[in-house]
């Protein structure tokens, strides 16, 4: 059988099996992994269970409690599926993360249902990124089904603190030893084969104030007020962001975002303390070091510069790093992954697929930064933006998962007979 046929056998089994496919995302979307608050072993146990039933042995790598709960999460249970095919030849590691955002507001479809309307399957985690669980288990399972001999490894890694950061998700199977790929793809989110990422920097800011009654505003120090002061200056740093720009095909500039803010204790008290949470996305080009040394002089500038009332005490901020996550650059040794997923792609899609970056960031980078080259690609929509991710009524078009699940089963058959030697 030669390599048309090939991927025409291919092809034909994803068709055959997509029923079983879409099920199978159904059940995953059906166990909510919300993070916070990170309850997320129970998911794991039910994707392991839905494996086996297809053949797949999962290793269930449970992430010891201490470390679990430092990294601000409850219970994670991180899986493996090893695949281990003739000598020579690389591991391919494909990982998806189980975790989410909770749902919020504004929710038309139940975000656990999976419900299928019009083609498209609803519900959180269905763009990102359960439905690459469903398509890496079963681009695996049709490269399995060819009457071919293949070399090489493949595994499934499918973690669960993307959300926090990974930490405990693939940085504590990397570190821990568990796995040591050659190569890896990691859950995509829309038709691009994406090569590089920003990073993301958070950082929670407290300001101190003095609690007074409202009826004597005076007598105290309103944190809201310095907090204010100290939003202002910074979202006013996003117009020399805007000066800032990256040599990236898909990548921009440097931008700051605040989302979320709590304080006070009551509508007739003044906040003694508030508050909020930054979030500082950097382009590849950025050093992580001097941007924080950058944000934090800047935040500690603007409360320097904040006049409390006639009398009152000065505020005092605490700041404290949430989150350091590297921006991901592409390794040279990426280029059979972009080459065979552009070219699968631009076949299966029927149009030219780019390779280029994404102001997003993932755990591909956690990889990479120990010089295991890897892209990112998957089921998703054209644009991440039609995929709600993280938004009300998260959605995935079936056709653009079952076109991704051929797309990277046909590259992994590339992959896994051209690098024999």
């Amino acid at each position: 059988m030669n390599s048309d046929a090939h991927y025409t056998a291919i092809d034909t089994w994803v068709d055959a099996h997509f029923d079983e496919e879409v099920k199978f995302l159904q059940e995953l979307v059906r166990v909510p992994t919300d993070t916070p608050p990170g309850n997320n072993a129970p998911h794991a146990e039910r994707t392991a269970e839905l494996l086996a039933g297809m053949g797949l042995a999962a290793e269930k790598h449970v992430v010891p409690e201490k470390d679990v709960l430092a990294a601000g999460l409850q219970s994670i249970t991180n899986l493996i599926v090893r695949r281990r095919y003739g000598d020579g030849g690389k591991t391919i590691a494909l990982n998806a993360h189980g975790d989410v955002v909770p749902p919020g507001e504004g929710w038309t479809h139940d975000p656990y249902g999976g419900e299928i309307v019009d083609g498209k399957i609803y519900g959180r985690a269905t763009a990102v990124s359960k439905c690459d669980m469903a398509s890496f288990a079963f681009a695996l399972r049709a490269l399995e089904s060819l009457d071919v001999k293949l070399s090489g490894s493949i595994e499934l890694h499918f973690t669960y603190d993307e959300e926090y950061g990974g930490v405990v998700g693939p940085e504590w199977l990397l570190s821990q030893g568990l796995t040591k790929p050659d190569l890896m793809i990691a859950a995509g989110f829309s038709y691009q084969v994406i090569v590089a990422h920003n990073g993301c920097l958070q950082l929670e800011v407290s300001v101190h104030g003095d609690m007074a009654h409202a009826a004597i505003p005076d007598s105290g120090t309103d944190a809201l007020q310095a907090a204010v002061h100290i939003l202002n200056a910074l979202y006013a740093l996003n117009h020399d962001y805007l000066l800032v720009k990256s040599e990236v095909e898909g990548i921009t500039h440097p931008y700051l975002n605040v989302g979320q803010i709590t304080g006070g204790t009551n509508t007739n008290v003044i906040p003694g303390t508030v508050t909020f949470k930054v979030d500082r996305r950097m382009i590849p080009e950025e050093d992580p070091v001097a941007v924080e040394a950058s944000l934090r002089r800047s935040i500690e500038q603007a409360a320097a510069s904040f006049q409390p009332p006639r009398g009152g005490r000065d505020i005092k901020v605490e700041i404290r790093r949430l989150l350091l996550s590297r921006a991901m650059k592409p390794l040279a040794g990426n280029q059979p992954l972009v080459e065979a997923l552009q070219k699968h792609a631009e076949t299966v899609f029927g149009e030219a697929i780019p390779a280029l970056g994404t102001p997003l960031y993932t755990d591909v980078r956690l990889y990479v930064e120990r010089g295991i080259p890897g892209v990112i690609y998957g089921a998703g929509p054209r644009t991440v933006l039609e995929s709600h991710a993280k938004r009300a009524d998260e959605r995935l078009d079936l056709e653009d998962l079952r076109r991704a699940t051929k797309v990277v089963a046909r590259s992994l058959l590339d992959l896994s007979i051209a690098q024999k030697n």
